[in-house]
């Protein structure tokens, strides 16, 4: 039995090379492996052939099956390769760009005033402080002036605890934390949330925030307090700004102001949003009372301030 195995194999090449899809990879499957392909007839026809030939031809005949197998499933491979090559060029994506996304999120519009008023007041020396929130009535009220029996108190309605602290009702409470923690001279500001019992309106909170402040040193006096509000109030509306100081009284400052700004839209002639007055009452402030350096632990011989 002559078996033509190199025309079989050149055969099958010619197949492979011009098949382009899974389809003409099925079919040279069938065609030279099947049941009724070429090499598998020769296989049916061992048994008629005598012992030493079949030896030699099912040798050859297991060689180039092996051969074609190894083919075909690099063939496979590739095909593969090539459609999945395909399949991201048609559906590929240009990552670099611009999306349109949203930004995820800003800051809430209170700390982006809290973060420009502490860069103010950092850019001028001050450091900025912070304290608890939960505060005994020593540091919440008579280390600011404010002993028990005081009508002040009843100005702020506070929520007291069972143990007998309180919520703070101002951020004074970390002036005093700062005067018992720091010697003079120095400058700091305490921003936070305080507490108080109010009843809720479009103009009132339980919760509401405070910048607090201070300077202490030798010889504060009222031009000093009245120089860092006019730069503070400058720098926020971008533009030189006119105040003026109001007798006002808080017990922990002596004398006590209310400072003014006047108006910014009709500079002081009187507007709706001044109430025809020209002016818009800002801020308590005033020079440290004496009893409030003095729970400090600060001479007031020696040292003044002014608070804010």
């Amino acid at each position: 039995m002559k078996v033509a195995f190199s025309s079989i194999q050149a055969e099958f090449a010619a197949a492979l090379r011009s098949s382009g899809d899974e389809k003409g990879l099925s079919e040279i499957k069938v065609r030279f492996l099947g049941k009724k392909g070429s090499l598998t007839g020769v296989l049916k026809e061992l048994g008629q052939l005598p012992a030493d030939e079949r030896q030699t031809v099912g040798k050859r005949v297991n060689e180039l099956k092996a051969y074609m197998e190894e083919a075909l499933e690099l063939a496979q491979k590739a095909l593969a390769e090539k459609n999945m090559a395909a399949r991201l060029e048609a559906e590929w994506v240009e990552v670099s760009l611009d999306t349109g996304r949203r930004r995820v999120g800003n800051l809430h519009p209170l700390s982006q005033v809290q973060y420009e008023i502490e860069d103010i007041f950092t850019s001028m020396g001050f450091d900025v402080l912070d304290g608890p929130h939960v505060e005994t009535d020593h540091v919440n009220f008579e280390a600011l002036n404010i002993p028990k029996d005081h009508p002040a108190r009843d100005m702020q309605d506070t929520f007291y605890l069972e143990d007998g602290n309180l919520l703070r009702t101002h951020t004074s409470t970390i002036q005093v934390r700062g005067m018992q923690r720091l010697r003079p001279p120095f400058k700091i500001i305490g921003p936070g949330k305080v507490f108080r019992c109010e009843r809720i309106d479009a103009s009132h909170e339980v919760v509401f925030h405070q910048i607090e402040g201070m300077m202490v040193d030798k010889d504060i006096k009222v031009a000093h307090l009245i120089y860092f509000m006019k730069v503070l109030l400058s720098k926020i509306f971008g533009r030189e700004v006119e105040v003026r100081l109001r007798p006002g009284y808080f017990p922990f400052v002596e004398p006590g102001f209310e400072l003014d700004i006047r108006c910014l839209l009709c500079g002081g002639k009187g507007c709706s949003v001044c109430k025809q007055v020209g002016w818009h009452e800002l801020l308590p402030c005033g020079m440290v009372h004496p009893n409030v350096l003095r729970a400090g632990e600060i001479d007031p011989e020696v040292y003044s301030g002014f608070a804010f």
